[in-house]
């Protein structure tokens, strides 16, 4: 059966990659970006691939570009059965030198362009009686590593709002899932802000040097998607440690991760090719 799948962030990163695994099984994608060139080459490349995909501008800050693009899924499709909530940004530093400038720029984008889409979509959703939203948060909204305040308490939002949408929407046939990838290789350092140039040096290179990239993390949300799942992980470690931090004493939890944080200090500190 054909889908109609709708996606923010979707003309690159792992919006695209979604975009792509969509689009090749069979199904109608329209993604929805803020960047209108890479949004066309997006476009294009769909389109190329024998899928039936539609492109439209969406500042995820403006609830009228919800609107927008929820008129046009009507019109055109009949309406929508996926929303990905996948645009997102990251923020990083320690918390007396992030400004409230950057603090209410993370919240806009990751937490109110989540309740912005929901107001628009959940009606329609309602009405036809079915429907899937997937929000996109990330290992940091389970578990919180220093230095990322405000990435923390923006993706823990959007896994307490998710969690939320499921109990509240569940009786009108509409599922949620939330996904919480840890670092993978993408583009979110590209538009990422950060209190000092070492926070933004170690965060890119902890994305550049992940060990798994988008094809692999799309296909897990895809087929976490598709299998239903409420929470999907899409590494293996993450899942092990956000179990640990559930069932092991606080204490005990902070001292693994207080280990692992200086193994990592010591890979960041190595060039890169001593990594491994």
């Amino acid at each position: 059966m054909t889908q109609r799948i709708f996606i923010t962030g979707g003309a690159s990163g792992l919006g695209r990659a979604m975009a792509e695994i969509y689009v090749r099984n069979g199904d109608k994608v329209c993604i929805a970006d803020i960047d209108d060139e890479a949004g066309a080459e997006t476009f294009t490349q769909l389109q190329s691939m024998g899928g039936s995909a539609h492109y439209v501008h969406c500042d995820v800050r403006q609830e009228d570009d919800f609107a927008s693009a929820a008129s046009w899924l009507k019109n055109n499709w009949g309406g929508v059965d996926i929303i990905i909530n996948n645009a997102g940004v990251a923020q990083m530093g320690p918390i007396d030198k992030t400004s409230i400038e950057d603090w209410q720029w993370i919240i806009d984008i990751n937490i109110l362009s989540i309740a912005k889409s929901s107001r628009v979509f959940v009606p329609m959703l309602k009405k036809q009686g079915h429907g899937r939203i997937v929000n996109i948060a990330s290992m940091a909204g389970l578990l919180h590593m220093p230095n990322a305040s405000a990435y923390n308490a923006t993706k823990a939002a959007v896994v307490a709002i998710s969690e939320t949408m499921l109990l509240e929407l569940e009786d009108f046939g509409i599922d949620i899932s939330v996904v919480c990838p840890a670092f993978f290789r993408t583009n979110l350092a590209k538009n990422m802000r950060a209190s000092d140039p070492e926070q933004e040096r170690v965060t890119k290179r902890l994305v550049e040097r992940s060990r798994i990239g988008v094809e692999e993390i799309s296909k897990a949300v895809v087929d976490g998607i598709t299998k239903g799942d409420i929470h999907i992980f899409t590494h293996p470690q993450a899942r092990q440690a956000w179990m640990m931090k559930r069932y092991l004493p606080f204490g005990m939890f902070l001292n693994k991760i207080r280990k692992q944080m200086k193994k990592l200090d010591e890979r960041m500190a190595r060039p890169e090719k001593d990594q491994s």
